[in-house]
């Protein structure tokens, strides 16, 4: 993806979120160079901040996400079972905007419709590899209700309405009516590590420089 338009969603975005009450936070404001800064120590060692991908497959459109991570416990935390065990997202999927099948191996997350659209879930049980079952029926929680749907099940989530992930469920998503603005509750959320994708992709976009960082993304942060 190039600079320029990485700028220019995460612009939109903010009015996006903006227009549903959701407020970031200040530190999304912070230019680059504060983030990068002894300032945003906590912040990129929590992979908390913007993030936008396409999979590195140069499709946003058709293929892709934003995201913003306003809060993230860290693993250690998390191997000990106290602590700061949660975290906090706010995403946007447009109409017919694929986030990709994958699962997560240590992750629970509540994916919950905030506004705009249907949000549309595909679901798939793993097999005893990891992979994706295609014969077994999955049941999961959307709102405490359990609901079980055959291999390659939908649901429509309208907004207010949520779904309950466990780690092992595989499962895609995309809006459909409008775009969504989405909200996600989860356990320790690492990015780098916690997502296994069906297909052969990248979890973060490749990024060509074109122009200065409106700010920085987390695939900006380095690594340590």
């Amino acid at each position: 993806m190039k600079r320029s338009e990485i700028n220019d969603i995460l612009s939109k975005a903010d009015a996006f979120l903006k227009g549903f009450g959701m407020i970031l936070p200040p530190f999304a404001y912070w230019p680059p160079d504060r983030v990068l800064g002894p300032a945003g120590d906590v912040i990129r060692d929590r992979g908390m901040g913007w993030d936008i991908t396409d999979y590195g497959e140069g499709r946003f459109d058709d293929l892709g996400l934003f995201l913003f991570t306003l809060r993230n416990g860290t693993l250690a935390d998390l191997r000990q079972a106290r602590g700061m065990l949660y975290a906090e997202k706010i995403m946007i999927s447009r109409v017919n905007q694929l986030s990709p099948m994958h699962r997560h191996i240590l992750k629970a997350e509540d994916i919950i419709n905030r506004g705009g659209g249907t949000l549309v879930v595909e679901l798939f049980a793993s097999n005893a590899e990891g992979g994706i079952d295609r014969a077994a029926d999955i049941t999961v929680l959307c709102d405490g209700q359990p609901h079980t749907l055959p291999a390659g099940g939908r649901l429509g989530l309208a907004p207010g309405e949520s779904i309950t992930l466990m780690p092992g469920q595989w499962h895609a998503f995309w809006a459909e009516g409008a775009d969504c603005a989405i909200g996600e509750v989860s356990t320790v959320n690492d990015d780098r590590t916690d997502n296994v994708f069906e297909a052969p992709i990248k979890r973060f976009s490749d990024v060509a420089e074109d122009e200065p960082s409106l700010y920085a993304l987390v695939s900006d942060y380095p690594q340590t």
